[in-house]
């Protein structure tokens, strides 16, 4: 809510100053002090904002976009000419395109009191932004809403697994693929024991009360069977990474796994049952259990070679990463934008989403890592590390250390866990 004075009441504070002053019969001070009582007595008066725009006059209607519902049909109930429609629609290509309206999203109506045609519509596409359409102008804008960033600091012990554990505590699935992603190359989350424990230091971003994202984790730590690691970030280079106590880095080469944290389904074997081929055959490669269009993300930097479809691979991504390895992602359900041959690619860049094309029974990623020209076990690949901390930044490396792992020591470990453990039992 925002307060202003009315142009009336100002004008009449004005008016009032300069009669006292005016008045011969009063002295100086009293001419100060009737002046200063009068300033006090003003009320300011309360603006009642919706989305920037004063409500006072208007009535609110509020709604879900259903599935094919588009912007001429929202409106069609609120008197909007078609051509104001058309207008907008056109007017909005820039700002936002009005045919991504989509479905399950949140928008609203503003209609004045003394009217039954709409004057506003507001869609939110994310929960951090929304996008107002005035419609007698017509005019668009897009708004972010106010964003209050929040300090955590959660502990907890693993009784079922990192995921149920962690969103037990609240957190969400954004933190724990960067929790899962720092220490993919230290740790084994399918063998993971109860009893292991971990610890994540970050900040949260909240709008309206609702957890909206995370920005990255300024320090964590897991045991894992009486095995302490910590990752502490530092700037290297240009570059943020994480680094244990010794300064090495938790970062190699490639990331752990192309798809953000899942489950093993399959793994490279030279003899494997073909489940859609009813034979014994080599599988070269290590498959990823995931649903339908989760996102497959290129495990390095690297050029991409081929990009296309074939009867057996389906929908496929191959990428030379340098002149020793290269990785092959296939079965995808689409292709990424822009990912043809000749693209080069980061490394965590969406490459692809996964599907069941080619000889497929269902929708899942099959991985594929070469070495020299060769097909290798991926999971049994020993992964060039990333650098450690080079030796003139050792000092400063020190100091951050020391305010990073005083912070984790600070962090308890939750009850919830031990909750759980005693719900599981």
């Amino acid at each position: 809510m925002k307060k202003f004075w009315t142009y009336g009441g100002i004008a009449l504070i004005i008016g009032m100053v300069f009669w006292i002053i005016d008045k011969e019969e009063n002295s100086p001070i009293e001419k100060q002090e009737v002046a200063q009582v009068a300033i006090e007595e003003v009320v300011p008066i309360e603006e009642n904002l919706l989305y920037g725009i004063n409500i006072d006059q208007l009535d609110i209607t509020e709604g879900i976009v259903k599935r094919n519902q588009t912007l001429s049909a929202i409106l069609a109930p609120f008197n909007v000419p078609y051509q104001i429609i058309d207008e907008i629609a056109k007017k909005s290509a820039e700002i936002f395109d009005v045919r991504k309206i989509a479905f399950n999203k949140k928008y609203t109506v503003l209609t004045p009191k003394d009217s039954l045609k709409a004057q506003f519509f507001i869609y939110e596409p994310n929960p951090t932004e929304f996008v107002v359409f005035k419609l007698d102008q017509p005019e668009i804008y897009k708004e972010s809403k106010p964003m209050e960033i929040k300090n955590r600091e959660i502990g907890g012990t693993i009784t079922s697994s990192l995921y149920v554990n962690m969103t037990s505590l609240g957190l969400t699935p954004d933190l724990i693929d960067q929790f899962a992603d720092l220490y993919g190359w230290v740790v084994d989350f399918q063998r993971l024991q109860k009893g292991d424990k971990f610890k994540v230091v970050f900040k949260e971003q909240l709008v309206e009360n609702e957890t909206v994202g995370i920005e990255d984790i300024e320090a964590a730590y897991f045991e894992h069977m009486g095995q302490g690691y910590h990752a502490i970030p530092f700037e290297q280079n240009g570059i943020i990474s994480y680094f244990d106590q010794e300064g090495n880095s938790l970062k190699k080469a490639f990331l752990r796994d192309p798809l953000k944290f899942t489950r093993i389904s399959s793994r490279y074997s030279l003899s494997r049952f073909h489940p859609v081929q009813k034979r014994y055959k080599a599988h070269l490669g290590t498959d990823y259990a995931a649903p339908r269009g989760t996102e497959i993300r290129s495990v390095g930097d690297g050029t991409v070679l081929e990009a296309g479809y074939s009867g057996g691979n389906g929908n496929y991504v191959k990428i030379k990463h340098n002149g020793t390895y290269s990785t092959q992602y296939l079965h995808m359900s689409k292709i990424g934008k822009g990912i043809k041959r000749g693209t080069r690619v980061k490394q965590g860049q969406v490459i692809g989403y996964v599907g069941s094309t080619g000889l497929a029974t269902g929708p899942h990623l099959c991985f594929r890592f070469w070495k020299h020209g060769k097909q290798v076990d991926w999971l049994r690949e020993d992964i060039p590390p990333a650098e450690p901390i080079a030796e003139e930044n050792l000092r400063a490396f020190e100091a951050v250390k020391l305010e990073k792992l005083a912070k984790l020591d600070s962090v308890t470990y939750s009850e919830k866990a031990e909750l759980l453990t005693s719900l599981e039992n």
